[in-house]
């Protein structure tokens, strides 16, 4: 399934293929969000132009609408959405639980009614938590709904994708440890009882990933990325609480690569919600193979393009005043289909201003367009043995070399 082609000898990052039902996944990669069977103003074969390989459909939003049992009536995710390449599931349990927990957006901007200390508020759409699965009201029509490891598993045999995700429960950044201990163990039953399910109804060509949990808590993250390697799943994805800052994001993650270098090193990693520049190179850098986040297509969407600028956290808000007669395009030298054609920041700044869809397309092709040439650049880097000198030169601000 996976194979692992250069190993860079200054990092714990390498270079390889997926293989899998509907085709190769070069890594490492980034995996676009087509969260309700889209990839949000594009069609599939832009997203293929752009580059990528494999996207990411949601499992909770498709089980709730338009449900799993019309998708598989229909031909399955990839007839239905008209996708021919790979396409990873999450498993629903991060969607499920940010409707009780919230977000580390959430509690920084304090939006959010303030947690008891025994564990996750039951004030938000989430109206149990239980050793069977989750109760939860559904926010299509306010019908309560229960998950359980097993239902997203049979959600994502039905929507037919190539990787499915285990079940889990997704803890916020302040949980307490005690909590943060007890759902780990939790995560690592549901983990058995996925894997059970799916080695008896599972297609034989979907690959199974377990995901480590731990929260910000090293000793907690060491055993689960040991725990989920010993169930013999085909890959682990990383999740949950990564922590308040980039800084300890990035201790976290590579708490569990390296625990998984030494237990499981020849199995694929995926970094789950994750997509910033720099998190992507130091992400690379640890030891990922494979991440996936709303980020470009969020940004693109809310006026933002993603551009060579670490000060400014590699984005530019093209809905200011300041660009109303700019004729700079998106980014000199890029070769997007919006760069390409020349459109400058005062015609986007316009078509913000009115609501037009059209920007949040032309903003999406150009964002998605920089950040597969990011993935392009750090692969090539590892294959030719100089990615300490390119990481460097692109957190400087450096361009990716093909954009």
């Amino acid at each position: 399934m996976f194979a692992i082609h250069r190993r860079d000898s200054e990092s714990q990052a390498r270079a390889g293929v997926l293989r899998l039902a509907h085709g190769d996944v070069r890594t490492p990669a980034f995996v676009p969000l087509a969260t309700k069977a889209t990839v949000k103003t594009l069609e599939p074969r832009d997203v293929t132009a752009l580059g990528y390989e494999m996207v990411l459909g949601n499992t909770f939003h498709l089980f709730l609408q338009p449900g799993h049992d019309l998708i598989a009536e229909l031909g399955g995710l990839h007839e239905f959405m008209r996708w021919r390449g790979p396409i990873i599931t999450d498993s629903g349990g991060f969607q499920v639980f940010s409707m009780g927990h919230g977000t580390v957006a959430d509690e920084i901007k304090k939006s959010r009614p303030p947690r008891s200390p025994q564990g996750p508020s039951r004030s938000g759409a989430v109206l149990s938590i239980e050793e069977e699965g989750v109760e939860f009201r559904s926010y299509v029509d306010g019908s309560r709904r229960f998950m359980r490891p097993e239902t997203s598993m049979e959600v994502q045999a039905a929507l037919g994708s190539d990787i499915a995700l285990v079940f889990d429960e997704c803890t916020p950044f302040n949980v307490p440890r005690d909590y943060t201990a007890l759902s780990t163990e939790r995560t690592h039953r549901w983990l058995d009882r996925c894997l059970a399910w799916h080695a008896e109804h599972g297609p034989e060509s979907q690959r199974v990933y377990g995901i480590v949990q731990g929260g910000v808590f090293e000793d907690l993250r060491i055993a689960s990325s040991e725990r989920v390697a010993a169930s013999g799943c085909d890959g682990v994805a990383i999740g949950g609480s990564l922590g308040a800052d980039k800084a300890q994001m990035h201790t976290v993650v590579g708490w569990a690569t390296a625990a998984l270098d030494r237990v499981a090193p020849a199995r694929p990693r995926h970094l789950l919600g994750i997509g910033d520049v720099d998190d992507l190179i130091r992400g690379t850098e640890l030891g990922i193979d494979t991440f996936d986040c709303a980020m470009p297509t969020r940004l693109a969407r809310h006026g933002v393009a993603v551009v060579p600028e670490p000060d400014a956290r590699w984005r530019v808000d093209l809905t200011g005043a300041r660009w109303r007669r700019s004729t700079e395009p998106i980014l000199e030298g890029c070769h997007c289909p919006a760069c390409a054609e020349g459109y400058p920041r005062g015609y986007l700044n316009h078509l913000l201003r009115l609501g037009e869809t059209t920007a949040g397309r032309l903003l999406t092709l150009h964002n998605l367009h920089f950040v597969a040439r990011l993935m392009d650049d750090l692969r090539d880097a590892i294959g030719a043995g100089t990615l300490p000198e390119r990481a460097a030169a692109l957190r400087n601000g450096d361009s990716p070399a093909s954009l």
